[in-house]
């Protein structure tokens, strides 16, 4: 007795007018669709989340153009596979428009095993179809990058979503002869997670759980399938980079609101909280520094109070740092500072320590006048004294211009004061 493909298995589209979604990709007049119409395909690398349409992609675009059609999993194969396929295309004289060998998951192929496609991509022995979640800057080595379009596909839209609904309850050969009616649709597309096949899981879960007619998918038996949202999240993935890239940038922009919904988004899909609390240390000092100096100290105390507390408690001191770094007055000069310092011991790196500035530990020293003419500060009106610090070749350089914002403001008026003309504060 032969076994029932999956829902998802029995949507799947033959044609390319089939796929739901993508149009920025295979909507008419674009690049790929032209190069599927013209039969001049070009290897290429699909990139995007689950559910949105890789697999589905590239058998599609083998049948259309007419390409003998061979198809492996990094996980479960090796170099003497891809070897093996490479044979294979040059045996059989009946696929004139070529060989496409598609890689599922190929970031998860090594160094040389990418390496091993580069001869038969080149030669045009294959025509290569990777499909990856991670982003292929990261993933896959460069010379395979250059010799491969890009084609990035995106998380379904609800549109899209609610049309393929439509389209297995009335294409589907089980389902539809079941009456099934879904009236929470929208929670139903939403806990998706722009995932076809989540979405397709789902519903089938929902009909072979209800054995007579009708089918209520209710928000009731929505939420026992959907044990948790589908936030399509991994630590090794591009959405890791993403939301914490997004993370960050709402803290600096003083967003609060994004900061903590981000934020949610990060612990709810699993993400290390360690994680995020040692960013938030970087954070405070990159771009709030002294217009807000206790932020350093808040964060610090922040990570370590997650280090000992752990989830699920730690969340909420993670959201009180975290909105309190995005209220905070913001300034990078401290960043600044020591990043054209760094470039300036670089350039010219054996630049001496002026001779009045180091310690006469010994006669010898003393005798060559280490430490001569040194002014200690405190001996001055005000524990200051206008004397040189840096070497002569670096004088009157600048590195830390502090800005008018929060604390800062009052550390530019003071070191101003100072310094009187002889460092300008603008």
């Amino acid at each position: 007795m032969s076994r029932t493909p999956p829902l998802s298995e029995r949507l799947r589209p033959e044609k390319i007018s089939e796929i739901i979604g993508q149009e920025e990709i295979i909507g008419e007049g674009k690049l790929l669709r032209q190069m599927i119409k013209s039969g001049n395909l070009k290897s290429m690398i699909l990139w995007g989340p689950p559910g949105t349409g890789k697999t589905t992609l590239a058998r599609v675009i083998a049948k259309e153009t007419n390409c003998q059609f061979f198809e492996l999993n990094a996980i479960s194969s090796g170099v003497q596979d891809i070897r093996k396929v490479i044979e294979e295309s040059k045996k059989n004289p009946l696929f004139s428009k070529g060989t496409i060998l598609f890689i599922d998951e190929i970031h998860r192929f090594n160094k040389g095993q990418q390496e091993a496609l580069l001869s038969a991509v080149e030669k045009g022995e294959i025509i290569l179809i990777g499909a990856t979640t991670e982003n292929p800057s990261f993933s896959l080595v460069s010379p395979l990058l250059s010799r491969c379009h890009i084609f990035q596909l995106k998380p379904l839209s609800y549109e899209a979503l609610e049309n393929l609904i439509d389209r297995a309850l009335k294409q589907d050969k089980i389902l539809s002869k079941r009456d099934i009616k879904i009236p929470d649709k929208k929670l139903l597309i939403n806990l998706s997670g722009g995932d076809a096949r989540v979405l397709l899981n789902a519903i089938e879960t929902a009909v072979n759980i209800i054995e007579k007619d009708p089918v209520i998918i209710d928000k009731n038996l929505i939420k026992q399938i959907f044990s948790r949202p589908n936030l399509l999240y991994d630590r090794n993935q591009d959405i890791h980079y993403s939301l914490i890239s997004a993370f960050i940038k709402s803290i600096r922009g003083s967003d609060p609101d994004a900061a903590v919904y981000y934020l949610a988004k990060m612990l709810e899909g699993g993400e290390d909280p360690v994680f995020i609390a040692r960013r938030l240390v970087i954070l405070a000092s990159e771009d709030i520094g002294n217009a807000e100096p206790y932020a350093l100290t808040l964060a610090t105390s922040c990570l370590t109070a997650v280090e000992k507390i752990g989830m699920p408690e730690a969340q909420i001191i993670l959201s009180q740092t975290a909105t309190y770094l995005a209220s905070c007055p913001k300034s990078n000069a401290a960043y600044k500072a020591i990043k054209e310092a760094i470039k300036d011991v670089r350039q010219n790196p054996n630049i001496p320590v002026p001779l009045h500035l180091i310690n006469p530990s010994t006669k010898l020293m003393k005798k060559f006048r280490y430490g001569k003419d040194y002014k200690y500060p405190h001996d001055y009106p005000e524990n200051f004294v206008v004397q040189s610090y840096l070497p002569t070749e670096l004088k009157n350089k600048q590195y830390y211009l502090p800005t008018e914002n929060g604390r800062e403001k009052k550390i530019k008026e003071r070191l101003k004061n100072l310094w009187k003309g002889i460092k300008k504060y603008i």
